[in-house]
């Protein structure tokens, strides 16, 4: 019998804008910042804090990494994929 699964994590995509922010991290301490919050988001979509807006588009969500310096901003799609929009360093 196979052990127990736990919970799905979401998939992560990236814009075009945060595609290219990846571009331009060079350092492994940017990238392992950025790999703790996508995997904190990846577990709990819902762990960012809604940013205020319109409800014609995409609820755009804001995560804040408190130890890594870390901002990611993105949404979640129906099928609870996570779209990153932005990832900014503070």
């Amino acid at each position: 019998m196979a052990p127990p699964q736990g919970p799905r994590r979401a998939r992560i995509a990236f814009s075009d804008s945060a595609a290219k922010q990846l571009e331009n991290l060079t350092t492994e301490a940017e990238i392992h910042a950025l790999d703790r919050a996508l995997v904190v988001i990846s577990f709990d979509p819902e762990a960012g804090e809604p940013i205020p807006g319109d409800a014609v588009g995409p609820r755009l969500r804001r995560y804040v990494d408190e130890v890594e310096q870390v901002t990611v901003l993105y949404f979640v799609t129906a099928l609870r994929t996570v779209v990153v929009v932005a990832y900014i360093e503070l």
